[in-house]
């Protein structure tokens, strides 16, 4: 398996995974009176498991784009040219229009 897909697959378990913490720790907590919600819902599990699949898809897009950008290079100073220290405007001739 390519090691971006690799990444990627591993990168979305992870969100999954956040996403049922996080899903656990609304309904433990009770935020906003969600735990009462659907303990009285006939369809309770289809209610946890929208919120959780709803949930893992931002957290794993959110992971991803995590972990891709920390891969990026570091900056450590000038790769080429020469660091500007001094700005001065540079004098420039003009001659005068003729008329004619």
């Amino acid at each position: 398996m390519p090691q971006l897909i690799r990444l990627y697959v591993i990168q979305v378990l992870v969100g999954f995974a956040l996403s049922a913490v996080f899903v656990a720790g609304l309904i433990w907590l009770d935020i906003a009176g969600l735990k009462g919600l659907i303990v009285r819902s006939d369809s309770a599990l289809l209610a946890v498991f929208m919120l959780w699949f709803m949930n893992g898809i931002v957290f794993a897009g959110v992971q991803f784009a995590w972990k891709i950008m920390s891969l990026a290079e570091t900056d450590e100073g000038p790769r080429g040219g020469s660091a500007v220290s001094d700005l001065r405007p540079a004098p420039v001739r003009q001659e005068a229009a003729r008329r004619g």
